[in-house]
């Protein structure tokens, strides 16, 4: 049986600098939206969003023929965080 750090080597995702698993989404995010030199931030979004919405964001997107993917998939994530209640508001001062 291998291990799950030699599976993630030998995937075409695995990266030897992404250490937790949602860094390694992050940057399939940005590999499939064409949009690796935002990774950062797909990363961080990986690991702050809920995954059922990045996944169905990214299924949306994947599905459409829109000429700015990266575009499509924040707009989309926005729609859903809406439609989940789950928007992120800021915390009020001094808490």
């Amino acid at each position: 049986m291998r291990s799950l750090k030699d599976i993630l080597k030998n995937t075409e995702f695995g990266s030897k600098y992404a250490k937790y698993e949602f860094q390694n989404f992050g940057l399939r995010l940005a590999k499939e939206l064409n949009d690796t030199s935002h990774k950062s931030l797909y990363i961080k979004l990986a690991k702050e969003e809920k995954r059922i919405l990045l996944e169905e964001a990214l299924d949306f997107v994947k599905e459409s023929r829109a000429k700015s993917k990266p575009k499509l998939f924040m707009w989309k994530i926005k729609q859903l965080r809406i439609e989940d209640g789950s928007r992120k508001t800021d915390l009020p001062a001094g808490g």
